[in-house]
């Protein structure tokens, strides 16, 4: 069927999305019902004024009545029949598919872009692991190490009678070996787990996302003064790749758009000059919502802190990186950080100083860290229905003058489990593979 003659259900889509009654639209350009509902189910040919009156009623151009904007869809129909190589399809029928139901042919388009984006996320992470320069040296540096040390061990334990020199030697061999074996492997770790830079060999949306934010500096200036808009600053956005990212990303653009407009940055300095960066005091003073003062200290250039956000799940949605804490790219976090205890209390804001453990001292002072943490509901309430929470937990880190003020306990956390050395812990869901064996 020609695009042409698809004019009347054009006409009938357009008419039902408006809400306007055939007879209301019959009316306005004076012609009976009877034959507005022939033209709309295509049994009469319609062009000329009254074309450009139906057009004119319904707000449209009326070169999109009579020749409809399915012809990109067409193509696509036709691509995605030729890609899968299916036999049988009617191919010919692709117009009239697409005229009559254009919903479903753009469902078709849709998921044939879903395959081919899973297809090529498949390609990249097989490419990833088999050609990875960094991975490959770290695995061969692990695995030269482990020989070492087992070539070292078997002379001990087959030779005898040893002179103490050489057994002394053996032993300095061994400890030396062990102590690269455990930084070759928490490096592998590290790197795996997404700890460094977020910069590098970005492959998921979630890295996109976070190498787009750490490109910025987590603060976006166009924003804050509304000079630009989260889609046009999109347009620059070449750290987004893929569809999910791009989404993602201009959602969370939005609410950093939302922010910025309801705490201006000079009023956010003000009162942190005044009382400090504890955002549950902050959002008390300004009567605005914990949530909202917590991302707005995030993106607040000069002060250090960290955030993260998880959903009711407890998958993390949103990752500020801090050095001295980092989070984890792909496996869980630590169950133990107050971001998850804050889910077990919704609404009850949470105050915990947390030690990253096995991270040693960190450039901006020690490994202790102020957390402040609360679970709110996300979107409108309804009726009878439960809210869906979404827990944010900002980090700080404690200065040096202040570590002896803290009277509480300090909570002992990890970045998650593979990699954290403290073997005693209840929240342990599977071993360590820095502590356990090295």
């Amino acid at each position: 069927m020609p695009r042409s003659s698809l004019t009347g259900t054009r006409i009938r889509e357009r008419r039902i999305l408006q809400g306007i009654r055939q007879s209301h639209l019959a009316e306005r350009v004076g012609i009976s019902p009877s034959y507005l509902n022939l033209i709309e189910h295509n049994r009469r040919r319609i062009g000329g004024k009254l074309l450009n009156d139906i057009a004119a009623v319904l707000n449209v151009e009326p070169s999109l009545l009579a020749e409809g904007a399915e012809s990109v869809l067409i193509a696509l129909l036709r691509e995605a029949v030729a890609e899968a190589g299916e036999q049988g399809v009617e191919i010919e029928q692709a117009e009239s598919f697409a005229g009559h139901y254009p919903g479903w042919a753009r469902l078709v388009v849709a998921q044939r872009r879903q395959i081919a984006a899973l297809g090529r996320a498949v390609e990249t992470l097989t490419d990833r692991l088999t050609h990875d320069p960094h991975l490959a040296a770290t695995l061969h540096e692990v695995l030269d190490t482990i020989s070492a040390v087992r070539s070292t061990a078997s002379i001990l334990a087959e030779t005898r009678e040893i002179e103490p020199e050489w057994r002394d030697r053996f032993h300095r061999n061994i400890n030396e070996d062990a102590t690269r074996l455990a930084e070759g492997a928490q490096a592998l770790v590290t790197y795996l787990d997404g700890a460094s830079d977020a910069r590098r060999n970005v492959q998921s949306p979630q890295e996109e996302i976070e190498a787009f934010f750490v490109a910025h500096d987590f603060h976006f200036p166009a924003l804050e003064d509304e000079s630009l808009t989260p889609e046009e600053i999109m347009h620059d956005a070449s750290e987004l790749v893929s569809g999910s990212a791009v989404s993602q990303a201009l959602k969370l653009l939005r609410q950093y758009a939302v922010d910025a407009k309801s705490v201006p940055l000079a009023e956010l300095r003000a009162v942190v000059d005044e009382l400090g960066p504890d955002p549950f005091r902050i959002a008390v003073h300004l009567g605005m919502d914990q949530g909202v003062i917590m991302r707005r200290l995030a993106a607040l250039p000069e002060l250090e802190a960290g955030l993260v956000a998880c959903d009711g799940s407890g998958t993390l949605v949103f990752r500020k990186p801090l050095p001295g804490f980092p989070l984890p790219r792909f496996s869980a976090a630590c169950p133990l950080w107050p971001l998850y205890r804050a889910l077990t209390r919704p609404m009850a804001p949470l105050h915990m100083r947390m030690e990253q453990q096995g991270r040693g001292t960190v450039p901006m002072g020690g490994s202790l860290f102020d957390a402040y943490a609360v679970a709110l509901p996300k979107g409108p309430a309804t009726v009878n229905t439960d809210p869906i929470f979404e827990a944010q937990m900002l980090f700080l880190p404690v200065p040096g003058e202040e570590r002896e003020v803290w009277r509480g306990g300090v909570v002992q956390v990890g970045a998650n489990c593979r990699i954290c050395p403290r073997m005693e812990c209840h929240a342990r869901r599977e071993p360590s593979i820095i502590a356990d064996g090295f």
